[in-house]
């Protein structure tokens, strides 16, 4: 299994929020009225230990706020349980718009993020996904962006709402009695300690379990799609226990920060116990001094709760938070991959076919091409396909055949040379349009989930009659209209429910319907039983009348009526000619002709 790829870039806290702030800001109406609702929010809870603090002081005789003084007990008790219960009701109802608010907001925002990150991701090089793990990106694409979406229904303005409420319970314990407040408020500076000791300590923890998630989910992915050979080759214990390993390393990671976790929670329930104890040792000796009431006294041991309250929230936010910070450093790591190959910013476009010109060239001059530095797959190639000419590339496996079709599709970028398609170098060409001009069949034609005509059409604006013309005129109306729901039948994901023959004749339909210049078989016939092939032939034979043609193939009988055959060795261009010419020559194509025809008369 291949290992990551996705550097880990490390960053501030607040550096990686800033990366989000953007989708953010784009709901700042709604965000605005949330952050509105803190101060109602907050003040209500902090007047209601005043009000039971009263309540009790009037109660004890005691002192109170000189309106209550001309108020008789019964009708003190009955205007502060009225005005406590309206401060519940306020309370309540603004907590729960700003909780529905806040979860709508970090819902769009999830869905925002996914959605650029997923487009992000499709535009950068195939050389990327060459090297990263397909269950990685699947992780940052759907555990990671959940974890983020859950920094803003359940974090981000819990956080400050939370620091807000301790603000105001602080300015309100001030004015009550400052002995108390000082004390209360010292022992916060311990707490912020903690909290940040503990965020540090399992923000590693959580980005190395996310590694391991998505080596997990890479395991997952890869047997799955690899069903077929893990069950023929009897590897089902032997994948299980590797599965089994990376699964044990995962639930070791994620034991760490369930500990650290659990550390911050039980360190703020003594410190919380600690706050109330000193209250109450300190409020005793003034209560016995006289200098304080009961009342006061009792309102300040409510205000110890309600100020250690929102760090315990804080706390039982911890994780949350945590994961979304290290939600926000993958897919910030993801999104900053670059992208490689990019439409020029002053394209040229290719030149329109007339009498005089035809159209179709390829040239090749002086191109080398590594996929890892230091071991070049192509060597100093120089040649041309001059506009309507059928041409083959041949050679041995591992001679570099496939990779002039990924440069000429500039899937990647040739190290060194030009490669011009009608004297336009590829890379000054618009991506789109160079991949209309020059259409692709592969020997493995990839389906998608959906029916058959989506799968011809693939998202483009072609109509039933134009996906049916193209069918009629590769030979495959037939096979196509034989299906259950001809057109309409709709196709399992990859195309399972289709032979890979089947598949095939859907791949030519679906180069015709977009009549390229340029067309491009690679191995396009060999999953074709004979039958099928030579239809397929013929069909092919109209197709390609006036189109240049790119022919890549193994079985060299194949192509005996081609213009000119390329041969390649080790990315070398060691051999050009016809098939006649070739066979004079007795070189490298001589011989693989005889050998395969050995192999067949054997």
């Amino acid at each position: 299994m291949q290992s990551s790829t996705i550097q880990r870039t490390p960053r501030g806290d607040w550096r990686l929020i800033l990366r989000v702030f953007p989708y953010a800001r784009r709901y700042r109406q709604t965000l605005g009225i949330v952050f509105c609702l803190l101060l109602p929010l907050a003040v209500a809870g902090a007047i209601q230990p005043i009000l039971v603090g009263q309540a009790i002081s009037k109660l004890k005789s005691e002192p109170v706020y000189g309106v209550l003084q001309e108020l008789t007990l019964p009708q003190t008790l009955n205007l502060l349980t009225i005005l406590l219960l309206f401060t519940v009701v306020i309370r309540f109802g603004l907590q729960a718009m700003q909780g529905y608010l806040v979860q709508k907001v970090g819902q769009q925002i999830t869905a925002e993020i996914r959605n650029d990150l997923f487009a992000h991701v499709l535009s950068l090089a195939v050389r990327f996904f060459d090297r990263t793990p397909v269950g990685q990106l699947i992780t940052r694409l759907t555990n990671d962006v959940e974890a983020l979406g859950d920094v803003f229904s359940t974090g981000a303005v819990g956080i400050v709402s939370d620091l807000f409420s301790i603000m105001v319970i602080v300015i309100f314990m001030f004015f009550q009695q400052w002995q108390l407040a000082l004390l209360l408020l010292l022992l916060l500076l311990p707490v912020t300690g903690l909290i940040i000791f503990f965020q540090h300590r399992y923000r590693r923890a959580n980005y190395k379990a996310r590694e391991e998630l998505s080596a997990l989910n890479s395991n997952l992915q890869e047997n799955m799609m690899g069903i077929g050979v893990v069950q023929l080759f009897r590897r089902e214990r032997f994948n299980a226990q590797l599965f089994g390993q990376i699964n044990q390393r995962y639930v070791k990671q994620l034991d760490y920060t369930i500990f650290y976790d659990a550390a911050v929670s039980a360190t703020l329930e003594w410190i919380a116990f600690i706050a109330i104890s000193a209250v109450l040792c300190l409020g005793g000796v003034q209560i016995l001094n006289n200098v304080l009431t009961l009342g006061t006294l009792s309102t300040f041991i409510l205000y110890s709760q309600r100020l250690f309250f929102p760090l315990q929230q804080l706390a039982e936010k911890f994780t949350a938070i945590q994961a979304g910070f290290t939600a926000v450093e993958r897919i910030n790591d993801l999104m900053n991959q670059p992208v490689e190959i990019r439409d020029p910013e002053q394209p040229q476009f290719l030149p329109v076919a007339t009498a005089e010109r035809a159209l179709g060239e390829v040239r090749f001059a002086n191109v080398s091409f590594a996929y890892k530095p230091g071991d070049p797959v192509l060597h100093d190639l120089d040649f041309c396909i001059q506009p309507g000419e059928k041409v083959a590339i041949v050679g041995p496996t591992g001679a570099g055949k496939s990779s002039i079709i990924r440069l000429l599709c500039r899937l990647y970028e040739a190290s060194q040379g030009q490669i011009l398609v009608d004297g336009v170098d590829v890379r000054d060409l618009p991506q789109a349009e160079l991949r209309r001009y020059i259409g692709v069949i592969l020997q493995d034609g990839f389906l998608f989930a959906g029916d058959v005509k989506s799968n011809i059409a693939l998202g483009e604006g072609y109509d039933l009659a134009a996906v049916e013309a193209a069918a009629a005129q590769m030979n495959v109306a037939d096979f196509i209209e034989a299906l259950p729901d001809g057109y309409n039948t709709i196709l399992r994901e990859r195309g399972t429910n289709l032979s890979g023959g089947q598949k095939q004749l859907l791949a030519f339909a679906r180069a015709a319907i977009r009549s390229p210049r340029i067309l491009v078989l690679d191995e396009a016939t060999a999953s074709l039983d004979v039958g099928t092939e030579t239809v397929i032939q013929e069909a092919l034979e109209r197709l390609l009348v006036g189109r240049t043609a790119i022919i890549i193939a193994h079985r060299l009988s194949t192509i005996r009526n081609v213009d000119r055959i390329l041969v390649l060795s080790r990315g070398h261009l060691i051999e050009s000619g016809s098939h006649e010419q070739l066979l004079a020559m007795d070189g490298v194509y001589a011989s693989l002709y005889r050998l395969q025809l050995l192999n067949q008369q054997v």
